[in-house]
């Protein structure tokens, strides 16, 4: 990858460790992640993608390190609450199991965020909430609680509440996992309409084709490191490094 420019940087995290008691699960990740990048990361299970995604948003607590986004910078080690929640106010998850409200609609999921963390009025809360139902296209749903609604809906409503909040970052955690196969393209067409909003986004998936196609950068993790970074021609297509054939390889045969 060409080297950033700082005030390109929108996103940077500065040699990242975790550790959950003997299982070291991230060992010194650094990344820097630029404005309006779609950054793609792929790996096998226990590879410490989604850990790293928690640590960015301090749902976990990195061990050692920093996580800067949008100028605003927290050391893992010496944190302060009020530094970790403007940190998390920059940002907004989308989650593999959708953590929606059981007991709300599918509008009072998304204002949820607006009222109690923006402070906004119900009325105005309300008409960004229909907007961004609209964008995921369930507006038609807006009543509905979560279970009138399939996975893949649920899904969409998750990304609905993500964007209302304007973050800096979208963190998508295996957003495809928990769903049955042919509910899959419903929510990947979804996050590809969110991707021409100008968003920076992360996301962590299995799904190689969508990241050949939506990804500006490809990111292949193994071991809790950052074994390979560049376009998603480079990583997918031509990867260099042996583990990342490897893995390609055992995708590409499933």
């Amino acid at each position: 990858m060409e080297k950033m420019q700082e005030a390109d940087v929108m996103l940077s995290v500065k040699n990242i460790h975790k550790r959950f008691g003997d299982n070291k699960v991230l060992n010194g990740v650094n990344l820097d992640i630029k404005k309006k990048e779609i950054a793609v990361i792929l790996g096998p299970s226990g590879s410490g993608k989604t850990t790293l995604l928690r640590c960015i948003n301090f749902l976990e607590t990195a061990d050692e390190g920093s996580v800067e986004i949008s100028h605003c910078v927290v050391d893992c080690r010496h944190k302060k609450p009020d530094q970790v929640r403007t940190l998390r106010k920059k940002t907004s998850m989308v989650f593999q199991q959708y953590n929606l409200f059981r007991n709300r609609t599918a509008i009072q999921n998304v204002t949820e965020g607006l009222i109690v963390v923006k402070r906004m009025n119900r009325k105005e809360a309300e008409n960004i909430a229909e907007d961004a139902l609209r964008k995921v296209g369930l507006l038609d749903k807006r009543d509905f609680y979560p279970s009138q609604l399939s996975g893949g809906q649920q899904q969409r409503i998750g990304i609905a509440r993500a964007i209302v909040m304007q973050p800096d970052v979208i963190l998508f955690d295996e957003p495809t996992s928990a769903l049955d196969p042919e509910l899959v393209g419903e929510v990947l067409n979804t996050i590809r309409d969110v991707a021409q909003l100008g968003i920076t986004m992360i996301v962590v998936t299995h799904e190689i084709a969508f990241a050949r196609e939506v990804a500006t950068r490809t990111i292949f993790m193994e071991g809790g490191v950052v074994v390979e970074d560049g376009t998603p021609d480079e990583v997918i297509n031509h990867p260099k490094a042996k583990r990342t054939q490897e893995f390609l390889k055992r995708i590409n045969h499933a």
